[in-house]
């Protein structure tokens, strides 16, 4: 029989290295976005040069999932894109604690607060800020903070599965 008040388990290290990642990736992308939309200016210009041509500040309002693609217009739609992206996250948060790598963590911890600070804006605005715009160099779509660590976590995270795979 296990006693009343049994040891608790303890955060691994790797899973702690997730969290703190995710943490400050939610961080840096609401204080960012919290800047361009109160402190800025950007929503009512539009556009604010930064190093023209190759990288502006552009207001995008984006109702959908990555690059705009499926459009969420209605309440409901919105609603799903939500639960979505927190079973997405909590699925990652599961494999954020089991992992034994920090490496692999820190990749989960940088998607979960990528797509955590994504439902937010989903949530107060119904569409997530974008405004970081590199078209100058040839890439067309506008992003934000959460947008970046999403792709970064989902590289980082291939690159340790093929890396670690190679290994065995």
């Amino acid at each position: 029989m296990k006693p009343m008040f049994a040891r608790r388990r303890r955060l691994p290290a790797p899973a702690l290295a997730g969290l703190l990642s995710a943490l400050a990736i939610l961080a840096a992308d609401q204080a960012s976005k919290a800047w361009i939309l109160y402190r800025s200016g950007l929503p009512e210009v539009q556009q604010i040069p930064v190093i023209d041509p190759w990288f502006n500040l552009t207001m995008v309002w984006n109702a959908g999932i990555s690059f705009g693609l499926f459009a969420a217009d209605s309440l409901w739609q919105r609603l799903i894109l939500v639960g979505i992206s927190l079973a997405v996250a909590g699925v990652l948060a599961v494999w954020m604690w089991r992992s034994e790598r920090a490496l692999q963590a820190c990749a989960f911890g940088l998607i979960i607060g990528g797509a955590v600070g994504n439902v937010i804006d989903r949530l107060a605005y119904g569409a997530v800020a974008d405004f970081l715009d590199f078209s100058g160099l040839y890439f067309p779509w506008v992003f934000n903070v959460a947008d970046a660590a999403i792709s970064i976590g989902v590289a980082v995270m291939l690159a340790d599965l093929v890396f670690n795979e190679r290994r065995r």
